[in-house]
């Protein structure tokens, strides 16, 4: 069964980021993300994100 209020996330492009994992010392790749929300099949909006994982362990990486 679905839920009334949907959502799904489309990647748009991936690059390589400055730095490197804390983990592993692997490379970090920004990823970039497009999130649409609906609402009973109806569009309400989307949002662009950007979300940093490493490439070596697939570790999501989060700036402070």
């Amino acid at each position: 069964m679905s839920s009334c209020c949907d959502g799904d996330e489309r990647e748009l492009g991936r690059k390589t980021a400055p730095g490197a994992c804390p983990d592993c010392g692997g490379k970090v790749e920004a990823v970039d993300l497009e999130s649409r929300c609906r609402f009973c099949c109806i569009p309400i909006g989307f949002v662009i994100k950007r979300k940093y994982f490493c490439s070596l362990c697939s570790k999501r990486l989060r700036l402070y």
